[in-house]
């Protein structure tokens, strides 16, 4: 019990380990966040658009938990991923 108390622990500490899934309804694809990212508002995270078929650093803007606000540097537009 208290090696998966510890685990669980870890897991919530550093959210970064984990790569993320997600979906970004404005461009209507998914995106994923890659490992390693911490993903705090202010900081650059590397994400892989399916869409474009491109890897991508933007900044994150906002972050609730299950969405993430970054803006994309290509356009300069304010895009929301819903996290899986």
């Amino acid at each position: 019990m208290k090696s998966l108390l510890f685990l669980l622990t870890l897991i919530c500490i550093f959210p970064e380990v984990k790569a993320w899934d997600g979906y970004n309804y404005e461009k209507g694809n998914y995106v994923d966040i890659e490992q390693g990212s911490v993903v705090r508002e202010g900081n650059d995270i590397e994400i892989y658009d399916y869409g474009s078929g491109e890897y991508k650093t933007v900044e994150v803007s906002d972050f609730d938990g299950s969405e993430v606000e970054y803006i994309d540097p290509d356009t300069g537009e304010t895009m929301t991923i819903d996290m899986d």
